[in-house]
């Protein structure tokens, strides 16, 4: 279940009040959601136009790329994602701003009073609370992030979006959604309505197939990467065609290339849409606006980033599934010089595949710093060390993100300062972020 603290003593008592919530009621499906969104008047019927975003990876930046780009349109929206890295509040933003405390407070009790003694889960309260939020306060769209799945997501209830996008897909969270591929492309195509473009990806044959067969029951028109849009990497520039024509952008600010892939689907929900006006020059001030923090963020001036020598460079990525981990092997791969240590950080939660997050860096010269996820059932430092020693890669254990840091330093050429990436899990993020004072906004 998330975890979340807050510094406002009324934000927190609402928090607390989520914590207790049933363990047993955290489990996927649309009946207890919609039964308290009914207490409350149904806000997911009122809510401005939205753009609804399912997918393993990719999804979150997704929505970066769609609310930069509709925000540098002159246009306002509200956005729910999933979860926060340091604050409860950056699951929803209104209006462009993060939610202040005192309404989040005042938002989280009224759904909590409504709910009663109904077992809804942490995040059933938590998206009714942004519906409500967002039913309330105007602004000309609405971008919704799927926490987990899709057909059963507690986001599911919108009854009429705007248009549908499904990212990168991979294997997580098997628990709920399954070992087979296919299956989760299923459960992800499940969030297509009628009349609404499902816009997508392009996906190997099995996990096409069910993601037509899925829109054809939705009525949707499916609309994959490769058909009627397409974009790619070209001399250092983002190519975008569709029927409407070709845009030639510059790349997304963000790092890596898989991000041109998660720009040019948010570019392709846009221009597949009618509601909301974003025009090509609003498109491209959304490659240099987009920020979505904890995915390859080259962290700046802090406690944590300060304990390095100066030209040392310090990243942090919570890629935490081995489809998430080939994107950032990659940047790293083209990043790192020869001459350069490289030295990856990284702390892992219990139920993820440490094997498969490792598999794309095998063979490089690395050194692992093994750390625990705190207050986190995690995989044993130890444990992950002999991983990495598996995966070809030198290995230490470290009590904390600081100790492992202030390792590299002390060992550290000042001919050659070192390149370090924390990597893992969102929670362990969070505490870096934190840690180095640099939060999210």
């Amino acid at each position: 279940m998330d975890r979340a603290v807050s510094d406002d003593p009324a934000v927190q008592a609402q928090l607390d009040r989520l914590a207790r919530l049933s363990p047993g009621a955290d489990t996927l499906g649309l009946g207890r959601v919609s039964a308290l969104l009914g207490r409350l008047g149904h806000p997911e019927r009122r809510l401005p136009p939205v753009l609804h975003v399912a997918g393993t990876n990719g999804k979150g930046s997704v929505c970066a790329f769609l609310r930069a780009a509709i925000e540098a349109a002159g246009l306002e929206t509200h956005v729910y994602t999933s979860p926060h890295l340091v604050r409860f509040n950056e699951r929803i933003r209104i209006a462009g701003r993060l939610i202040e405390d005192a309404a989040l407070a005042a938002l989280l009790a009224e759904v909590l009073d409504a709910a009663g003694d109904m077992e809804v889960s942490f995040f059933e309260a938590t998206t009714a609370a942004a519906f409500l939020a967002f039913s309330r306060i105007p602004a000309d769209a609405c971008i919704v992030e799927v926490g987990l799945g899709g057909r059963l997501d507690a986001t599911n209830v919108v009854p009429d979006p705007l248009v549908c996008g499904i990212a990168q897909l991979g294997l997580d969270h098997q628990a709920f959604l399954g070992d087979r591929i296919e299956d989760i492309a299923a459960e992800k195509a499940g969030i297509a309505k009628p009349g609404a473009p499902l816009v997508t990806l392009n996906y190997p044959p099995g996990m096409a197939e069910r993601i037509e067969a899925a829109a054809a029951g939705a009525g949707a028109d499916w609309l994959p990467r490769g058909g009627r849009w397409d974009a790619a990497l070209y001399r250092e520039r983002l190519h975008y065609r569709d029927e409407a024509g070709r845009l030639d952008l510059p790349l997304p600010r963000l790092a890596g290339a898989h991000q041109a892939t998660n720009a040019g689907l948010a570019i392709a929900m846009l221009r597949h849409q009618r509601a909301l006006p974003v025009g090509e020059a609003a498109l491209r001030a959304a490659m240099g606006w987009a920020e979505w923090p904890a995915r390859l963020q080259r962290l700046g001036p802090g406690p944590l980033r300060d304990l390095l020598p100066g030209d040392a460079e310090l990243w942090l990525d919570g890629g935490h599934n081995p489809a998430a981990a080939r994107a950032v092997a990659d940047f790293f791969r083209a990043h790192v010089p020869a001459d350069r240590p490289f030295h990856i950080v990284f702390g892992l939660l219990a139920n993820k595949d440490a094997a498969g997050v490792l598999k794309p860096f095998r063979g490089r010269a690395i050194t692992l710093h093994a750390i625990p996820v705190p207050g986190h059932a995690c995989h044993a430092p130890a444990d992950l060390a002999a991983r990495a020693r598996e995966a070809g890669m030198s290995a230490l254990q470290a009590a904390s993100p600081a100790d492992a840091l202030g390792w590299i330093a002390r060992h550290a050429d000042r001919a050659r300062p070192p390149i370090v990436l924390i990597l893992g899990s969102l929670y362990l993020a969070g505490e870096v972020l934190r840690e180095n004072r640099q939060f999210p906004t």
